[in-house]
This record gives structure tokens, sequence and C-alpha cells, in this order.
């Protein structure tokens, strides 16, 4: 292989050489940058660099450890801990991959602005998670981008899988948004349904174009669920109940019938 890459010379690559050449240069950025993904499978492959911190080297996480011991234990469970691939290609992917070169840090005995907190802005989590950028920009958000909390409010980096319960266990999953809205989070006399379905039945975690991070618009979020038929000519009946008259007051919860639409303690149709 290193005498047909010699004999190649500065002639131009076309063809399988071209593509060889693109693969040989995403190989090399691994030990040169560290690469935290790389796809080189198409001419515009992502490359996604650790941040920097101005004359910072890079010393390895062993050396968080002397300080961050209960997290660097623990680190090991993380989610974020699977994307550190094996060998001294990869060294310096872990800690360092989101908090920066460390050495000023350690020289400095821990002291501030010698380290990137993601916490403090979300610019770190973005340089990965790019289409999360683009929904904390949709109309209707969770207020990251203005500072007011920060993706680790909601998921932990550190310990465990990122999203409680893996994903899969609802009532885990359900458990990050209940943190902050105690109210919705019941127990009710009469539940909603959907309530067991996880919140994101319902909502757009991160951004959405409608209101209240809904995932629908109007009675339409509702009529994912709820169906809607048409038996008898000029009615339109949910639920076995003629809504024709009600259908154009508004949305469900809105229009005076189902205003207690997470869950209610007094009426067996959500209202207050």
């Amino acid at each position: 292989m290193k005498m047909s890459l010699k004999r190649m010379g500065n002639r131009p690559l076309t063809g399988h050489g071209e593509a060889l050449r693109r693969v040989l240069v995403c190989v090399t950025g691994l030990s040169v940058v560290g690469l935290v993904a790389v796809s080189c499978s198409t001419v515009n492959r992502v490359e996604l660099a650790p941040p920097q911190i101005a004359g910072a080297k890079f010393i390895g996480s062993e050396a968080c450890e002397q300080c961050h011991q209960e997290i660097y234990d623990g680190f090991i469970t993380a989610t974020h801990y699977h994307l550190k691939a094996p060998g001294t290609n990869a060294m310096f992917i872990g800690c360092e991959s989101c908090h920066g070169p460390g050495s000023l840090h350690v020289e400095s005995g821990g002291a501030p602005n010698t380290i990137i907190n993601p916490g403090k802005s979300p610019q770190v989590c973005f340089q990965c998670h790019l289409d999360k950028q683009a929904e904390f920009n949709l109309p209707s958000h969770h207020p990251v981008i203005e500072g007011k909390m920060s993706c680790a409010d909601c998921h932990d980096p550190h310990k465990g899988s990122v999203i409680p319960g893996g994903g899969t266990e609802l009532a885990s999953l359900n458990s990050i948004c209940t943190k902050c809205h105690t109210a919705q989070a019941g127990p009710f006399v009469f539940e909603h349904e959907a309530m067991r379905e996880g919140c994101i039945t319902c909502h757009e975690p991160h951004g959405s174009v409608n209101a209240r991070l809904l995932v629908s618009r109007n009675a339409t979020l509702c009529l994912r669920c709820h169906f809607q038929e048409q038996t008898t000519a000029g009615a339109i009946y949910i639920g076995n109940v003629n809504h024709t008259s009600f259908l154009s007051r508004g949305t469900c919860w809105s229009a005076g019938c189902h205003e207690a639409i997470h869950g209610s303690q007094v009426s067996d149709l959500l209202r207050y």
C-alpha cells in the first residue's frame, strides 16, 4: 500500500484513486485532530473536532479523575462513553471532547474559565447535535439558546442513558418533563390516557413550529388519536358524540370543552 501511494506522486487522482485519497485523509484526521465522528462515504463528509482552548493542550481523561472521581467512575456507564473508540487514535476523545483540552485547568488547580462548561452554553452540544440546534431556533422552544436552561437540565451526559429509561420506559421519560412541569404530572382522578403514552406523544421536547411545543396544530393534534367519523350526513362524530357544532368554536382545549387536557380532578370529560 505504501509503495502504491508513493508511486502516485503528484499525479491528479481520479475514480478509485480519489476515493482512496479521501479515505486516507479521513483516517489520518482521526490521529491528528481526534475526530468525534467521521463519515467517509461521501464527498461531503462530516468532521467533528473537540472544542479548543487557547494555550491549552489535551492531556487525557485520567487527569480529570484526580478531582472529579465520582463523575469519572460513572462515565463508563454513560451513553457518551460509547462514542469513544479504543486505541491511541482516540485517546483524548473522553472528557476533553466536550470540555476542551485540560492542561491549563489542571495546572491552575481548577481555576474558572480554564475549561469549557457545556452547562453554561449549548454550543458544545450543538457541534454534534446539529438537528437540535435547528429545533431550538423554531418559534416555540425551550429557552436553551436564551441561556435560561441547559441541555444538562434534561440529559445527564456523565452517567447512564442520556435519556432516563433509555427512551423506552415511559415513566422515566416523562420524569424529565415533570421535574419542571409539576402541575401536569398528576395524579388525577380522571387521567388523560395520552399521559401513559408519554409527553412526547403531543409535544416536541426541543422545539416546534406550533405553539406550546405541540406536534400538530389545533384539533388536528387530538384527531391523531380520537377518531373522527361521519356516519350521518352533515354530522361529525368523535367518540360517539356529535361534535359538529363544537369544532367551529376553537381547539378541543380552548373551546370550553376539554380544558384540563392533561387530567382532571372533577370531570371525565377533562374539564376543570
